[in-house]
């Protein structure tokens, strides 16, 4: 969105390719235009060709029918209210049942309850992203906006938009929402959503929204997923995603269950996000207004040219 930033990204491709041997591309602006899309402001992109969009929900759905045949069963609508130690046994306790495991792992993201276990308490934080999705698009639209890819998108702010076009001509665009769950609802961070849209695409100022919704992420106070087990031999957790979940939930379940069943693959132990466990925060009760500060500041950033 600047070009110091698009000069980050030049780094940040070499380092790719050099060290990780991971595959990008730089694209200059006026490949940026006349090949993906017309964005209005941007300076150029970095390319990740193995990058792909995935639907949660369907992802979810799909995970749910492969565990039912492997024999899992599944609970819905069943919170854990209470969780504790009876000897070698540990009890979870819904509105309806009590559940005894030998093992429990969690992997409930942003909306594991802080109360939950000591194991979990305040060693992520959970942050509110908001989400808006135009109604479908005229061929004429989507020609004023340039788009001429479904590739999942994001500029280079610190409070970032993300953005692509959807299978049916629709925008979904997403960013930052309230400090507390409270305020989610409040106009304003859906007009910060409607009003980046426009910005970005002036060409479809004016748009009709379809669908509009928030949501929690749970981000450590590290910015490093977790997956180990605790201090609670018979307790795992895979939680601290801080936003990139979905991509990381495959690799994330496969190594939780090898730590559970005591098959972990040795050669992993010595990265830090398998073998320590998520930092608390010395300030926790402050957190939210360190959040709230720490936005208005990388707002002011974010607008310098």
């Amino acid at each position: 969105h600047r070009k110091t930033k698009f000069q980050d990204l030049i780094k940040q491709s070499e380092l790719n390719n050099h060290v990780f041997h991971y595959n990008t591309s730089i694209i200059d602006r006026h490949t940026l235009i006349n090949e993906y899309v017309n964005e209005a402001g941007s300076f150029g992109a970095l390319l990740e060709p193995s990058g792909m969009g995935v639907h949660p929900l369907k992802l979810a759905m799909g995970y749910a029918q492969a565990a039912k045949k492997y024999g899992a069963t599944i609970y819905t609508s069943s919170p854990v209210t209470h969780w504790e130690q009876n000897n070698n046994q540990q009890v979870l306790i819904t509105p309806k049942a009590k559940v005894y495991a030998k093992s429990v792992a969690v992997a409930t993201g942003g909306y594991t309850h802080a109360h939950l276990h000591p194991t979990v308490a305040y060693r992520y934080m959970p942050i509110l992203s908001n989400s808006i999705v135009t109604r479908p698009l005229t061929d004429v639209e989507i020609q004023g906006c340039g788009f001429k890819t479904n590739m999942v998108m994001t500029d280079t702010r610190i409070l970032r938009f993300y953005y692509r076009l959807l299978p049916d001509n629709r925008i979904q665009m997403g960013t930052r929402s309230a400090i507390r769950g409270k305020n989610a609802d409040a106009k304003k961070h859906y007009d910060l959503l409607v009003n980046g849209l426009y910005a970005k695409f002036p060409a479809i100022k004016g748009v009709a929204i379809d669908y509009s919704w928030w949501g929690w992420v749970d981000v450590s106070h590290d910015m490093m997923p977790r997956i180990v087990r605790s201090q609670n031999p018979s307790v795992f957790y895979a939680l601290g995603y801080g936003g990139n979940g979905v991509s990381f939930s495959a690799q994330a379940g496969k190594r939780l269950a090898e730590l559970i069943v005591g098959k972990f693959n040795s050669d992993l132990k010595n990265l830090p996000i398998y073998n320590s466990r998520l930092p608390t925060h010395p300030l926790r009760p402050l957190r939210r207004v360190g959040q709230k500060l720490a936005y208005y500041y990388y707002h002011t950033l974010d607008l310098i040219p």
